[in-house]
């Protein structure tokens, strides 16, 4: 209702933005990288997608 009379898409009011800084997402796959040494990127993307770690 609020949203409505100041005009603001709910999606918009219930964002939350990415993270700034990427050493997270780096460090996960450097790990990942160092264990498989054989995996492409899709193996490695699913493994990244499964430990959920890229919230």
């Amino acid at each position: 209702m609020s949203c409505a009379i100041v005009g603001l898409s709910r999606c918009a009011y219930y964002y939350q933005p990415k993270l700034l800084d990427d050493s997270v997402i780096v460090s996960v796959l450097d790990a990942i990288t160092d264990r498989h040494l054989r995996w492409g990127f899709p193996n490695c993307f699913n493994r990244f997608r499964k430990l959920g770690s890229y919230q």
